[in-house]
């Protein structure tokens, strides 16, 4: 990427980010976690080009919970140690349609209806290897950094304890699961497998590298290390497309065509296959459980920029320069 370029970009990214900091606040409709109250105005956005270029913008540097996103990870591991066949006889990759907590599965098959709700996510930790709890947390939570490429990544047990006290649905879920014979043995330890991943703090920069890292086949562009084999890659990007953003993915697909994953915590993480990672941080939901700053910077990136999945190459206009009757470059 040229300097020129770069500079764009961060230009691009300056403007969206001004553009939607004082807008929205009439369209949230709830801050989910309680330790969040108050942070309304905390908004973040950055990228990670597969080249290992970085963008940041606003407040990158916040640490808050993955919450849902980790749901990636998780799922990734669960390919990753079982395969995909078998993988896929245990949990689906099949929109619900119900919001991300619904008690609700794919009867015909006996399983969750994808990784991305958490009932899907419940049994993606379950298939995760590991002897003990504490040993898959550590594995993904492993994983988790190597995605990131930040290896200082840990659980907030304070966080996790507060989860673990408020688990009475997903308590519900995982003795259901259980019952139908899609979970075995200790469902508490399992639902705290699931719940530490939840509780890892990371900064939207960091986030961004999770992105980026998909986008580049699994391999980490800041540190060189291989986080997911690329086998499993599509699957995992695929399903961030068509399950990632909760009960809202039909709309997402249609006016963004980004594949990504949110997480009620405020996050959003987008990948471009082979080009960048994109994450956004703002606490304020809608009544999906959605980022309303995220998602607005994302339909403008689709809208403004060209960046819809389907979109044409001379749509395409993030971060490019074009020539334009003679040598001078011209912005698109």
């Amino acid at each position: 990427m040229s300097d020129a370029e770069e500079a764009l970009v961060q230009e691009q990214l300056e403007a969206l980010h001004d553009h939607h900091a004082e807008e929205h606040e009439d369209d949230i409709v709830s801050i989910a976690l309680p330790a969040a109250e108050g942070e309304e105005d905390i908004f973040g956005l950055a990228g990670t080009a597969v080249d290992g270029t970085q963008w940041t913008v606003g407040d990158c540097e916040f640490r808050f919970p993955l919450q849902s996103i980790s749901k990636v990870v998780t799922y990734a591991l669960a390919l990753e140690d079982n395969g995909r066949e078998t993988t896929l006889r245990h949990v689906g990759v099949e929109p619900s349609g119900d919001p991300f907590h619904s008690i609700t599965f794919d009867d015909e098959h006996q399983r969750p209806h994808n990784p991305m709700v958490n009932a899907g996510a419940l049994v993606a930790a379950y298939l995760v290897h590991g002897d003990t709890a504490d040993e898959k947390i550590a594995r993904i939570l492993d994983r988790m950094r190597a995605f990131a490429g930040a290896p200082d990544l840990e659980v907030d047990q304070e966080l996790l304890a507060d989860q673990l006290a408020a688990a009475d649905r997903n308590l519900a879920i995982s003795y259901l699961m259980r019952s139908l014979g899609m979970l075995t043995g200790d469902i508490e330890e399992n639902l705290r497998v699931y719940l530490s991943m939840c509780s890892v703090r990371v900064t939207t920069c960091e986030l961004s590298t999770v992105g980026a890292t998909l986008a580049n086949g699994g391999l980490n562009p800041l540190s060189g290390r291989r986080a997911l084999d690329a086998n499993h890659v599509r699957d995992v990007v695929s399903v961030m497309m068509t399950c990632g953003m909760y009960d809202a993915v039909g709309e997402w697909a249609t006016d963004v065509g980004i594949p990504a994953k949110s997480g009620v915590s405020g996050g959003i993480v987008a990948v471009m296959p082979g080009r960048l990672g994109l994450a956004t941080f703002s606490p304020g939901l809608d009544a999906h459980g959605n980022s309303v700053r995220g998602q607005a910077v994302f339909r403008e990136l689709s809208a403004r920029y060209g960046l819809h999945m389907f979109a044409t190459p001379d749509q395409t206009r993030f971060g490019r320069l074009r020539r334009t009757g003679g040598p001078r470059l011209t912005r698109a």
